[in-house]
């Protein structure tokens, strides 16, 4: 993280004054992956929990701008630049490389990538410790499964999302050793992001391996998945937003980013004339990962078990237990 430090008060005050929102100028845009706002998961907790409730309470409208193909990422944010919008959030990794592009062309906008690390000085990157959370639905799940078998769903696989793979599978295996976990990754394109069909396909899959628990982290190819689990009178876990209400009965839990209160920060700084750039990275401790626990599922989880769950929770927030991640040498260990 770059942090700039003045020796005078006078230059700190200029600095601060760069990145003030004058509140008549202040035009906040969010850029949404190709799924759009209401993709029932990432972006639609951006919408909901940070864009939707900071009009709500501020009255100053969010611009929305959601690409048709992935070329359009850098032509929407240039456009939203152009126009004069700050904070502009970027949704997903995918708009990494056109920030790259357009951030230093418009040196006095403030730009945010939530999911992605873009080192440029008038970027925030929200970055989340996805593991945490994957550790405490895996942890579930085991606790959970009848067969000691669990199954994890994958869409595109890429480091970020074999970190949540990763946190999953040590969860479980925190349990009990001997829990098996059955790992698959739906492709290596955007389409895995967006094709429930194979997702079920690879649930049910894991399901006559003797799986009776399935994580998704899969934006849309998850909806095959809990559709799945329905069908077969199993389990599944959401991500990313609370997916319970999706399938009472059926979903144990959802491992939840809360992007939409991140965003909502972000907003709210920005309008104080409080922006900052560089890596804002959220665990469990910074009340940035958790698991889902309403009433939709509150059946399915006895006292018992979200007393388990609660007490590996504290002992991640104080150091206890370190849950490795993935994306430090590209390994899961246990």
């Amino acid at each position: 993280m770059k942090k700039i430090i003045s020796t005078t008060a006078g230059a700190l005050s200029l600095a601060l004054c760069s990145f003030a929102a004058n509140a008549a100028d202040f035009k906040p845009a969010v850029a949404y992956d190709s799924s759009g706002k209401f993709d029932k998961s990432l972006s639609q907790s951006v919408y909901q929990y940070g864009a939707l409730k900071f009009t709500e309470d501020s009255k100053v409208e969010v611009r929305d701008f959601v690409p048709a193909n992935d070329a359009q990422r850098e032509q929407g944010l240039e456009r939203l630049a152009r126009r004069g919008y700050s904070p502009i959030i970027a949704v997903g990794f995918m708009y990494g490389s056109a920030l790259e592009k357009i951030a230093p062309k418009y040196p006095d906008t403030q730009f945010v990538i939530i999911d992605s690390v873009v080192d440029l000085p008038n970027v925030k990157s929200l970055v989340f410790k996805e593991h945490e959370g994957s550790f405490l639905v895996g942890a579930l799940a085991a606790i959970k499964s009848k067969t000691a078998k669990v199954g994890f769903v994958g869409g595109m696989d890429i480091p970020l999302i074999r970190k949540f793979a990763c946190g999953y599978e040590q969860g479980a295996k925190y349990i009990s050793k001997d829990t098996q976990v059955f790992p698959n990754m739906t492709g290596s394109t955007n389409a895995a992001w967006s094709d429930p069909a194979r997702g079920a396909e690879l649930t049910k899959s894991q399901f006559t391996k003797g799986a009776d628990v399935v994580f998704a982290a899969a934006g849309g190819t998850g909806i095959g998945v809990y559709q799945a689990a329905k069908d077969e009178g199993k389990f599944a876990i959401g991500v990313d937003s609370n997916q319970n209400y999706l399938h009472p009965g059926v979903m144990l839990t959802s491992m939840v980013k809360r992007v939409g209160l991140a965003t909502y920060n972000v907003f709210a700084d920005a309008q104080a004339g409080q922006f900052t750039a560089g890596i804002d990275n959220r665990g469990l401790k910074e009340n940035g990962v958790d698991w889902a626990l309403d009433e939709y599922n509150r059946d399915l989880v006895t006292p018992e078990m979200e007393a388990r769950i609660t007490e590996i929770k504290a002992k991640i927030v104080a150091g206890e237990i370190q849950v490795h991640d993935y994306m430090t040498d590209n390994s899961c260990k246990y």
